[in-house]
């Protein structure tokens, strides 16, 4: 049996402050309670500068937008062995709020609970959140409903930020991971017989298997993780999860994500990653305030990461085509030619990129025209 350290208050309080000052970058700051008790401190800042022909109110000049993507804050502890919680905020549309609030029993590798408000198991790229993505544009294909935020602002009637209230069950056996979840969903004037989301990712890792907290993703892991390549299979479905009160309809989605990952020698290494999704809306409902996407949609990225230092980091060049096809309306494309500069991994990372296209997160076909962004990511 494990004993537990007393400590005094005074102590207590410097050791957490010393372990702050000593945090490394992987796990942030942790104070230690006990010998099974902690809790971690960690940020995240993701900020940009982005220019676009002829973007600007005039409609005749290039438009100028420096942005705070995410500023995040994280806590996370454990109140004894398989007994943890996870807190997460973040700045949406222009206020601080509640991104994710998650109890979590952990008993074993096979078997997870988390209850709360979280990720709803998808699709890679909705599963690496913003600061684990391969291109820094990696949102330019229709997401989930609980990430939809592009035609509901701020009402959240189906999730924000790819969050909502439920619970998921994940694991792994060997190599394969798996997530299930219940959540609230779509919860507008269409779901009048509240009808929960239902949500599932399931992914194989025919060579090393991923290792990630939960059932988290991430798009690169720079050649450390070894030689990979999984096959990720998610979907989603909601009863009434489009429409309108009088005529309502049914949301369901699915979608392929494939991730190769080979380390080289010298410290090189190849990165490819690919997607295919098809999201269905019931063609009898009536056009909801909150609109979702129906139709195919699918991108392709490759990138190699230079072998060799320069300066604090390594430079990783790489290439994304994004495509869109929306059931009935035309489609759109987009190709982003970007260079990362990593210089700890996904801790901290510039990256400069050029794209052109009209294609975007809402499916829908945008304004074709080109764009240039510099951006900075910091995790602690």
């Amino acid at each position: 049996m494990k004993t537990k350290n007393h400590r005094t208050p005074q102590k207590l309080l410097l050791a957490g402050v010393l372990t702050a000052l000593c945090g490394t970058s992987n796990a942030g700051a942790k104070i230690a309670i006990d010998d099974d008790s902690w809790i971690t401190l960690g940020a995240g800042v993701k900020t940009s500068y982005m220019t676009a022909n002829d973007a600007a109110p005039d409609g005749s000049n290039k438009s100028n937008n420096f942005s705070m993507e995410n500023t995040r804050l994280y806590i996370s502890g454990q109140a004894m062995e398989g007994v943890k919680f996870y807190f997460g905020t973040d700045k949406m549309w222009g206020e601080y709020g509640v991104l994710d609030a998650i109890v979590q029993y952990e008993p074993s590798e096979q078997f997870n609970l988390w209850m709360g408000r979280m990720l709803t198991p998808a699709d890679r790229i909705e599963m690496n959140g913003p600061f684990y993505g391969l291109s820094w544009g990696q949102y330019t294909v229709p997401l989930y409903p609980s990430d939809n935020d592009i035609n509901n602002g701020a009402n959240g009637v189906a999730g924000t930020y790819g969050r909502d209230e439920g619970v998921t069950v994940w694991g792994s056996m060997n190599k394969f991971q798996y997530a299930v979840g219940i959540f609230d969903g779509y919860s507008g004037p269409a779901n009048t017989s509240d009808a929960p989301l239902y949500a599932g990712r399931f992914a194989y890792n025919f060579l090393n298997k991923e290792s990630n907290p939960g059932y988290y993703t991430s798009s690169t892991y720079f050649g450390k993780a070894g030689n990979i390549l999984t096959v990720g299979l998610s979907g989603q479905r909601q009863s009434d999860g489009y429409g309108s009160a009088t005529q309502s309809g049914s949301f369901r989605g699915f979608a392929v994500d494939v991730l190769f990952e080979k380390p080289l020698s010298g410290g090189s290494a190849v990165t490819l990653e690919g997607e295919f999704k098809r999201f269905d809306v019931s063609t009898d409902a009536a056009a909801p305030t909150f609109g979702m996407f129906d139709g195919k949609s699918s991108f392709v990225t490759a990138a190699y990461l230079v072998g060799k230092q320069m300066g604090h980091g390594k430079l990783q060049p790489y290439v994304r085509y994004t495509e869109n096809k929306p059931t009935g309306a035309m489609s759109s494309d987009l190709t982003e030619v970007g260079l990362n500069y990593v210089i700890a991994g996904q801790n901290m990372k510039l990256n400069l990129n050029f794209t052109t296209g009209d294609a975007n997160a809402s499916g829908a076909k945008g304004t074709d025209t080109e764009s240039a962004l510099f951006g900075m990511q910091f995790q602690l």
